[in-house]
């Protein structure tokens, strides 16, 4: 019988690193594939570029690939990930929204250019170094929760097909991030071992959204412009600096001063309007979620409670989640939750067990 053979996605860092020894140990047959997804082209990007895409990554994958003896290949994908995942995070902030452009990379970058690839390569699996399990259950693929609960990234990746999962491999699934820094060290990886991770947007490595929307939207200051904070009865407390400039929960940076502290509550573009209010003011407790997929049931059960995150640092809060008949999912919080933000991911659980997400369409 030939060896298996994986298309492994590596971003030149640890953990994909890892991933690809411990793949080698099993004996199986790998390509590597890096992606050259976008150019910083800003002074402050210049300056600061990390993340898995950059053109130092990118070589350091393929030095690493050289050591282990397999191919590697870059596969330039610029043009795609404009159109797909740089351009839907600027029309989601230009709509009031807050993107979460790691979900769009993932269903339609590295789940579908690297499938693609695989098939050219006639690779039978692909694999990624996320922190997450894929458990088969009743012909169902789904995700369940990495070990290492505090690197988990089962998040992210709501939005992967069952086609997707049946090819998929996540190496490090059953590993903490202190273990494979053990690893790497224990395999002459010393300097990888101690490398530091990037926490920020890939092609925003100065963490400054702000300022990659005024370099990418032609004419921003002029679309833009200052327009009226209210408070949530319609009273006028000061201006702001342009409705994109702001994210629902955000406290600091609004320079406004009303003897207690305000919070972004709501934001209207058509009207050029952000609603500030209190803390309890910017709870919820119902909202409704758009492009939801399933992962662990063929079919949604009704009324299922749920455990609800809303961001990737939440810790999640009990819910019952019901399918409506505008394909919309209807969540429902038993206690007031903070912050709920359109665009951002919903995403349910069953214990460690991904059931499936979506994205946040508006609150009741």
């Amino acid at each position: 019988m030939s060896r298996k053979r994986i298309l492994m996605a590596m971003s030149g860092g640890i953990d994909s690193t890892v991933a690809a020894m411990l793949l080698i140990d099993r004996g199986y047959e790998l390509e590597g594939v890096t992606f050259r997804s976008y150019d910083n082209i800003s002074t402050a990007c210049i300056e600061k570029e990390t993340g898995c895409c950059n053109v130092d990554s990118i070589f350091e994958a393929k030095e690493i690939a050289d050591k282990f003896g397999f191919p590697h290949q870059i596969l330039d994908i610029r043009k795609h990930f404009e159109d797909t995942v740089i351009d839907n995070f600027i029309a989601e902030y230009l709509a009031g929204r807050t993107p979460n452009p790691c979900v769009v990379c993932n269903s339609s970058i590295k789940w579908g250019e690297i499938v693609n690839k695989a098939d050219e390569l006639n690779c039978d699996y692909i694999a990624t170094g996320h922190y997450a399990n894929i458990i088969e259950e009743n012909n169902r693929f789904f995700i369940q929760k990495g070990k290492d609960t505090s690197k988990d990234q089962s998040y992210f990746l709501w939005n992967l097909s069952q086609d997707n999962l049946r090819r998929t491999m996540f190496p490090l699934g059953n590993l903490t991030k202190t273990e494979v820094r053990k690893i790497a060290l224990e395999k002459g990886f010393v300097k990888l071992s101690k490398k530091r991770e990037s926490q920020e947007i890939c092609f925003i490595p100065d963490n400054d959204y702000r300022r990659f929307l005024r370099e990418n939207v032609p004419d921003y200051d002029k679309k833009f412009k200052p327009g009226d904070f209210v408070d949530t009865s319609g009273k006028i407390l000061g201006q702001h600096k342009g409705y994109p400039n702001y994210t629902i929960g955000q406290r600091k940076g609004l320079e406004i001063a009303v003897g207690y502290p305000l919070y972004v509550n709501k934001i209207i573009p058509e009207t050029n309007t952000v609603v500030l209010g209190t803390r309890d003011e910017l709870k919820s407790k119902i909202f409704y979620v758009e492009n939801f997929n399933i992962m662990k049931y063929n079919i949604l059960p009704d009324n299922i409670e749920v455990l609800t995150k809303i961001r990737y640092r939440n810790n999640g809060d009990i819910a019952v989640i019901t399918k409506e008949n505008n394909n919309l999912l209807r969540v429902e919080y038993y206690n007031p939750v903070e912050s709920i933000t359109p665009g951002q991911s919903a995403v349910f659980y069953e214990n460690d067990y991904l059931i499936g997400g979506g994205i946040i369409k508006y609150i009741e």
